[in-house]
């Protein structure tokens, strides 16, 4: 399962769109996206010069994208959105393993955010030394300390 980080390009708009208008995908995170708001999201958050999401390839193409961007002055904020046909086999696991390598030059610590009834990223945030912090905003916060 070798994955790929890399920044999002223009021609990601249709398989972005596909994995943001998934009811499934959206369930925990907000209601599924139009076309043109999953384009906006897109322009505003992968197509910048200092980019929060990043897409994610395997084999196959694009399986979805990660999240990596500053959470406050002295964090990172990092997590992943998959295809549901990447779900349970490792991605997720992997892609924190390569943010958490990612984000060692930076001496930031790590924030992952998830909705409580979401309990797959705090398992995945315990696996890798995150510590359960509360919740903030109706979402469940772990951190790892650089």
């Amino acid at each position: 399962m070798p994955l790929h980080i890399r920044k999002m390009r223009k021609n990601d708009l249709e398989p972005m769109y596909l994995l943001l208008s998934d009811p499934a995908v959206m369930k925990y995170l907000e209601p599924p996206f139009t076309k043109e708001k999953a384009e906006s999201f897109l322009n505003t958050c992968g197509l910048t010069t200092d980019p929060r999401i990043y897409a994610v390839d395997n084999e196959e193409g694009f399986t979805g994208y990660v999240i990596f961007h500053e959470y406050d002055e002295d964090s990172l904020e990092i997590g992943w959105v998959l295809f549901p046909r990447y779900w349970g086999q490792g991605y997720a696991s992997e892609l924190t393993r390569q943010l958490i390598e990612k984000s060692l030059q930076t001496k930031k610590t790590l924030i992952i955010e998830g909705d409580p009834e979401q309990t797959v990223s705090g398992h995945i945030a315990e696996k890798y030394g995150f510590i359960y912090q509360g919740r903030k905003n109706g979402l469940d916060i772990y951190r790892r300390d650089a």
